[in-house]
């Protein structure tokens, strides 16, 4: 009997302490949650409160991409046939306006040039004096069909030797209507077709060149169009005449504004696509090539928002203070959606939790002040 009385106690007190540690416990972790203020912190810390509310919040997709320019806005410049650079002063960087000369070239070849051109202007003179001659001729019946007939073809001919022996000579800029014997050059100039500025050049004075070498490269900055990389995923929130913004690492606070203009249909290896953008205002500090940072807002989300301020973080998760009245206030956990206007949307896995209660606006970080000094 005696044995089992002792039992009995045992149970009891065995029973008795678990309960006090399972309370422990349940306080503790409560603790770690909550925290109430004295009046006097209450009044220092200047609590304002506020609730959910449902608000339109826009979804902004983040793009990258390159300043690019259209290909007619980019020339090579060459030479049709080739020769010696005799002089020029270009140097990358530097501005030119269209027709300004940028470089002279020399060669020998050029004479020859003018040479046939006045030579085939010369035999034409005599073929043309007879071609009529011999149709005089042959209308009285004095000269025969046949000998009219080949007169005819040279006089054709020869006319078609000039014509493109002028044309030739237009191809490295000498007009063959001012040429005659006294003025033949051995130098031809290579003039600029565009405003713009010289990106590259490939050359030095002296050196030879084939038809086929870049001599430089010129580029109109001022159709400049910004060309955004696009995963497919995301290619359908996007379309022609949609409004964006861009701006670069260098000056991030500074925004150029920016519509859609096409949208490739065409996927790369990356499964992306290219989106070209035009400036709305054309930037002289935006050049071809540089990199840029896009943001487009896609679409609009009625969602439940609080105020920016009403979300703290700790240990990378974010949190607001719920107000459970007599200066005691809860840390919730929540999930951080899409900001705009000073408001954030909130998203919890139960959205009926936080609606309709007092959420701290204002002071959230001096209540995680004074919950996180509590626990240590």
């Amino acid at each position: 009997m005696k044995n089992i009385i002792i039992l009995v106690f045992t149970l009891i007190a065995v029973s008795s302490c678990s309960d006090n540690k399972a309370e422990q416990t349940d306080t503790t972790a409560v603790s770690e949650s909550v925290v109430t203020l004295t009046e006097g912190q209450y009044n220092t810390t200047k609590i304002q409160t506020g609730k959910l509310e449902k608000r339109e919040i826009s979804t902004t997709l983040k793009l990258n991409g390159k300043i690019d320019v259209p290909p007619q806005n980019m020339v090579s410049v060459s030479t049709p046939f080739g020769g010696f650079l005799k002089s020029s002063k270009l140097l990358p960087g530097m501005h030119v306006k269209k027709g300004e000369i940028l470089a002279t070239m020399e060669d020998q070849h050029y004479i020859q040039l003018q040479q046939d051109y006045l030579t085939a202007k010369s035999k034409l003179f005599y073929f043309e004096n007879e071609y009529n001659r011999q149709k005089e001729l042959n209308q009285s019946k004095a000269s025969s069909d046949k000998v009219f007939q080949q007169t005819e073809m040279d006089y054709k001919t020869q006319k078609i030797s000039v014509s493109a022996f002028g044309e030739k000579l237009r191809l490295i800029n000498i007009n063959p209507e001012s040429l005659d014997e006294t003025n033949l050059s051995r130098t031809i100039n290579v003039y600029s077709s565009i405003n713009g500025f010289v990106s590259k050049v490939n050359v030095n004075i002296g050196k030879y060149v084939n038809p086929s070498d870049i001599l430089f490269e010129l580029i109109n900055p001022e159709d400049i169009h910004l060309n955004l990389k696009v995963f497919e995923k995301d290619l359908d929130k996007l379309s022609i005449g949609q409004k964006l913004v861009a701006f670069n690492n260098n000056q991030p606070d500074k925004k150029h504004p920016c519509e859609i203009i096409l949208i490739s249909q065409d996927l790369s290896a990356d499964r992306s696509a290219d989106v070209h953008c035009h400036f709305e205002d054309y930037d002289k500090t935006l050049l071809p090539g540089m990199y840029m940072n896009a943001e487009v807002e896609i679409n609009l989300t009625n969602a439940l928002t609080i105020t920016t301020d009403a979300i703290v973080s700790f240990e990378g998760k974010d949190f607001v203070f719920t107000s459970r009245g007599d200066r005691t206030f809860q840390l919730v956990e929540i999930l951080r959606g899409n900001s705009e206007n000073g408001y954030t949307e909130i998203k919890t896995t139960d959205e009926s939790s936080l609606n309709g209660l007092s959420i701290v606006t204002k002071g959230a970080y001096s209540l995680l002040m004074q919950l996180k000094n509590k626990s240590e």
